[in-house]
């Protein structure tokens, strides 16, 4: 009896996280195919796909004179959430370009929000804007950014160091971004890395492009997967 008991309490808990994983994903929609670079736009010397992911690559043959950007088709995103699997070289930088606008003259170029990443997690987690004001929030800082475009720290989230330790080098991570208004906030394996309030109405943005960055950098290599979007307006 006892056995048939504890049987039950386990068959029951792995009904409830299956139930509370699809929960979770309700509402998401898969953005890449897993097998092809369809509704994504990109310099292919730069971008392809292998087994299952997108692959950003920069080697000494194939150099970078600017960063350039994979480019999701599916049009500009207001209010969203983001949940997409990334993995990057030691010496690789990259990010998740959201909100974003093309660059003039440009080819493949972004400007905008990013949710960083970097191989030797010195970066990774903040909000920063390419080609724009610079760091909005750094990793530990929740922030608010006033109408004179001037960052206030509002609250501490932690010691940057500390909440490094919840990232993988070099393995798989989870991004989850979630970005509803004027506030972003930045999760990566279910740790609030930043939290940005964009009071700046002469340069914020509301809604734009989605894209993936590969960074100028004598080497990397960055792989992204299982890419889903659930737009909350």
């Amino acid at each position: 009896m006892k056995y048939i008991l504890q049987l039950g309490i386990i068959v029951l808990a792995s009904c409830f996280g299956i139930s509370s994983a699809k929960s979770q994903d309700r509402g998401f929609v898969k953005i890449f195919d897993g097998k092809s670079l369809k509704n994504w736009k990109g310099d292919t010397a730069h971008w392809a796909v292998e087994n299952g992911s997108i692959v950003g690559l920069v080697t000494p043959e194939k150099q970078l004179k600017e960063n350039t950007f994979l480019i999701w088709n599916g049009g500009e995103v207001k209010d969203f959430e983001l949940k997409i699997q990334y993995k990057i070289s030691k010496g690789g930088n990259s990010g998740i370009q959201y909100r974003s606008e093309l660059v003039p003259g440009v080819a493949f170029g972004l400007k905008g929000y990013q949710a960083d990443i970097d191989g030797k997690n010195e970066y990774t987690g903040l909000n920063y804007e390419e080609r724009g004001r610079g760091f909005i929030a750094k990793r530990g800082e929740k922030m608010v950014v006033d109408s004179t475009g001037k960052p206030i720290l509002e609250q501490s989230l932690g010691n940057t160091d500390s909440l490094a330790r919840s990232l993988k080098s070099n393995d798989w991570n989870e991004y989850h971004l979630i970005v509803l208004g004027n506030r972003m906030q930045h999760y990566i394996n279910g740790v609030l890395m930043s939290d940005a309030t964009d009071n700046d109405t002469k340069n914020r943005k509301m809604a734009g492009l989605l894209g993936l960055q590969a960074h100028v950098t004598p080497e990397m290599r960055v792989e992204f997967k299982n890419i889903r979007l659930k737009k909350l307006k």
